[in-house]
């Protein structure tokens, strides 16, 4: 299947082997990677991996109920990596999760029109959150979705992540304030999915439209916005693993937070305009996590977003749902904020991204070279009953 910009597998979890051994043995069959060990021979030509990272996913999925007595799909991700045996079981996909509610449609486990809401819970193992999947159907079938960096329209996902207020930091602005002043920046700090540090593109002689390659070779653009992300990480309070705050040495070499991002006014029909760092480096559209954060600033007053932000209605005082369309250099990714504006105060319960998916091939796919307790494993899943041979 095909979920947002990332493909892979999507194996019902039932029919796969239990002992994680022999599942990862599986794997390494199915998707074409050494059995044991590294190559430097990453085209994975004996399986289905193809391999970047985004083409290296597998999920298994179940179905079960929630709390509430609702269906609920639980998904457990395998990242695997172009040439080498070593598998990932730590992170979560949120591109792949868009394909899951399909997934489940498709194998009859859920209605075409799922509830009333056309949504379904989906909790990850991996990083043991939830996040709910949205489905809507149109006259003729699924309501389609273009996303950037996917050529067409194709059936349509809006992924909700609950409760995604202070990440990392546990409140929604993290310095307290709703802007900040480093030097002759002007910046907001929010913690919405993902802690980001967010600033005007014109403070940096900027439009934010501009190529991200030329942005990232821009010397001095980049070594004001690295002194930037150092200062506003400090104010911010960003942790380390074990708790311990993040030096500023830390922080400037860090691979994962705070994420960065300059906006500018929309010039294509969005409301925003955008150029995303991961910080060290610029990302060639704009993250999922990060397009919820930067959707979730543009409707809190006093932020950078907010005042650069265009056509955007107010948070009032009933929950309400406003779709923030971001564009970024691969077109406009479009998020869902569903959130209040009460005494002074934002209150965002709930922010989702716009993804789509595909059913790219159903079957069966031939296991050669197994070893002898993986051949019987599946020996004993295959005759293990008439159901479980069909949905194999």
């Amino acid at each position: 299947m095909r979920g947002g910009t990332s493909t892979g597998l999507i194996i019902w979890d039932r029919i796969a082997p239990k002992p994680l051994e022999l599942r990862e043995e599986l794997l390494r069959h199915l998707m074409g990677l050494p059995l044991q060990g590294s190559t430097s021979d990453t085209k994975q030509i004996t399986g289905l991996g193809r391999g970047y990272p985004t083409s290296n996913k597998v999920f298994f999925a179940e179905m079960t109920t929630n709390a509430a007595d609702q269906p609920q799909i639980v998904s457990t991700l395998a990242q695997l990596a172009g040439g080498k045996s070593q598998i990932d079981w730590s992170v979560n996909c949120g591109n792949m999760s868009a394909a899951l509610p399909y997934w489940a449609i498709d194998q009859h486990f859920l209605p075409r029109q799922l509830n009333g809401k056309g949504e379904v819970e989906i909790f990850n193992t991996n990083t043991k959150t939830t996040m709910i999947g949205r489905v809507t159907l149109a006259s003729d079938g699924f309501a389609f979705a273009q996303i950037p960096g996917v050529d067409g329209e194709f059936p349509g996902v809006d992924l909700f992540m609950t409760n995604p207020v202070g990440a990392k930091t546990g409140k929604a602005l993290p310095t307290g304030s709703a802007a900040d002043q480093f030097g002759k920046f002007t910046v907001s700090c929010v913690d919405v999915a993902v802690p980001m540090v967010i600033a005007r593109a014109s403070d940096f002689g900027k439009s934010g439209t501009e190529p991200v390659k030329d942005l990232r070779n821009d010397e001095a653009f980049f070594k004001a916005l690295r002194t930037l992300w150092v200062e506003a990480g400090l104010k911010m309070g960003l942790k380390k693993r074990d708790g311990s705050p993040m030096t500023a040495d830390e922080l400037a070499n860090s691979e994962t937070v705070p994420k960065v991002c300059i906006v500018g006014p929309p010039v294509n029909g969005g409301n925003i305009s955008t150029r995303y760092f991961t910080p060290q480096n610029g990302h060639d559209t704009m993250a999922v996590t990060g397009g919820c954060c930067l959707a979730a600033a543009c409707l809190m007053p006093g932020t950078v977003a907010h005042e650069i932000a265009r056509n955007l209605p107010s948070l009032g005082a009933a929950p309400t749902e406003i779709q923030v369309d971001i564009e970024n250099p691969a077109g406009i990714l479009s998020a869902t904020i569903e959130g209040q504006q009460t005494n002074q105060e934002t209150k965002i319960s709930r922010a989702a991204y716009k993804r789509s998916a595909q059913i790219l091939v159903r079957g069966y796919v031939p296991v050669y070279r197994a070893s002898a307790a993986l051949k019987q494993a599946l020996a004993e899943i295959a005759s293990g009953s008439t159901a479980l041979n069909r949905k194999a």
